[in-house]
């Protein structure tokens, strides 16, 4: 035999070893997932939340998003809530549905606070087909973890473990009820760790490409070993369905967290009141700063705890000792206890000074003015709903700058409002000179036709215009 044929014979030799390997690797992994599935799925649970209002004036923007991102490049970042389908009547009681999973045997379950924000009632639906009442212990809004407890015993427990040795490429599953079609097991990898979304800046997610989607949300995400490294809470996605960017938080945060809310019902977080910037360099050299750190403070809250202290143009460098950038900025307040005195360094004027501050605590929410807004009012003479707004609702359609206005909820298809070329989602300002307030202000309307149109001003995507209302399509 040639050198040649001895070396071929080699390399395929080892081809068929590695195939076979691979073979072995993806065998044993498979047979793994099923033990390791048939071991904690029985402690997932469905969180049902019923009679958590949604106004009509939100259902309305989403709707007008919706249909304004027919291409899908506006990805955001969407809590995993699954819902009712369609647009339901006003009137009617709204239901939602998300994950938990128990730790402990007598009852105690985790879940993600968006889950039950708002709720009335919240029940758990076991494994075993059983629907407990489940009573909400506590919450904590900055890490959006909530805890549960339902009368019961002998539960299966799922533990607790911790992420800090879990590496970029380990293999991990999520469990859940996605879209309220029935427990879902889906696996994949730890895609990232330490990332920092813009709507959660007090905790450092793990990313993962496990699938998840709406309903998933407060699920835990395991490693091969069965124990929680995380809790699924939101994902990155222009369709609202998983495009392999999910995230959840880190088990250590949670159970840091659970400890508080089962002994206290909240968890107390530190707060300054101030707004910040990143540096750059360009505004390190305006300033004069001769450190690569920091965050610019931009603005302070009236009378909060900064106030008098810090000042707007400051350059913060560290707070109790700990090197501050705009990145860790809320996490370090956010730890410090309240009450507590510390000692930050800033950079004023050219000069490096140290003063004190005196840490308060982290307000809570207010729950979101467009959750709790109002129902609509169906407009008989122009066959659709309106819905009166709020300032946050006016800012998401932009039109910032009107004071008032009616949104469109409803439009029957050959309705009068509906030939004019009104949409969901549209913004009613005026009627002729009449500034719009209140629903009751169109509510009585009398019905328009072509010989008494009713001019309406409209702002859609933030662009006005009138519009004559006649009763039949415009020629």
């Amino acid at each position: 035999m040639t050198q040649r044929a001895r070396l071929r014979d080699l390399a395929y030799a080892l081809i068929c070893a590695a195939l076979l390997l691979s073979y072995a690797v993806a065998r044993a992994a498979g047979d793994g997932y099923v033990e390791l599935v048939r071991q904690v799925a029985p402690s997932v649970v469905t969180v049902l939340v019923e009679e958590q209002r949604e106004g009509a004036g939100q259902r309305a923007v989403e709707r007008a998003v919706a249909a304004n991102d027919d291409d899908g490049t506006r990805a955001i970042i969407r809590r995993l809530l699954s819902g009712p389908g369609g647009n339901p009547d006003p009137g009617d009681v709204a239901s939602v549905l998300g994950s938990g999973f128990i730790i402990r045997a007598d009852g105690l379950i985790v879940t993600n606070r968006h889950v039950i924000a708002g709720a009335r009632t919240v029940k758990v639906k076991l494994t075993d087909g059983r629907e407990l009442p489940a009573k909400v212990i506590g919450a904590d809004a900055a890490t959006d973890i909530a805890l549960l407890r339902v009368s019961a015993g002998g539960l299966p427990v799922l533990r607790l473990g911790s992420s800090a040795n879990i590496a970029v490429g380990e293999a991990v599953i999520a469990i859940g009820n996605p879209f309220g079609l029935g427990q879902s097991v889906t696996a994949g990898i730890v895609s990232a760790r330490g990332r920092t979304l813009e709507a959660d800046p007090y905790i450092d997610f793990l990313q993962t490409d496990a699938a998840i989607n709406s309903g998933n949300s407060g699920g835990p995400l395991l490693s091969t070993d069965g124990t929680v490294i995380g809790v699924t809470s939101a994902i990155f996605s222009p369709n609202g369905g998983s495009v392999g960017l999910g995230f959840a938080i880190p088990a250590e945060t949670v159970a840091s967290v659970i400890d508080e809310l089962e002994a206290h019902g909240h968890v107390e977080r530190g707060y300054l009141g101030i707004s910040a910037q990143a540096m750059t360099p360009a505004l390190a050299t305006a300033l004069g700063v001769k450190s690569s750190g920091g965050a610019l403070i931009a603005a302070l809250e009236p009378h909060g705890p900064a106030q008098g202290i810090l000042r707007v143009g400051d350059v913060l460098l560290s707070i109790g000792g700990k090197e501050v950038t705009l990145e860790r900025l809320g996490k370090i307040t956010a730890r410090l206890p309240p009450g507590k005195s510390v000692q930050a360094i800033v950079w004023r004027d050219g000069l490096q000074l140290s003063v004190p501050l005196k840490i308060a605590q982290l307000p809570a929410p207010l729950d979101s003015p467009m959750t709790s807004g109002d129902q609509d009012t169906w407009v008989p003479s122009l066959k659709l709903g309106v819905a009166n707004t709020t300032k946050e609702i006016r800012t998401a359609i932009k039109a910032d700058d009107e004071d008032g206005g009616l949104i469109v909820t409803q439009l029957r298809p050959a309705g009068a409002g509906a030939l004019a070329g009104l949409k969901i989602g549209d913004l009613i300002t005026h009627a002729g000179t009449k500034r719009l307030m209140d629903v009751a202000d169109l509510a009585s309307v009398s019905p328009p036709s072509s010989k008494n149109p009713l001019l309406l001003r409209v702002l859609r995507e933030g662009s006005p215009r009138f519009v004559a209302i006649t009763g039949s399509e415009d020629k």
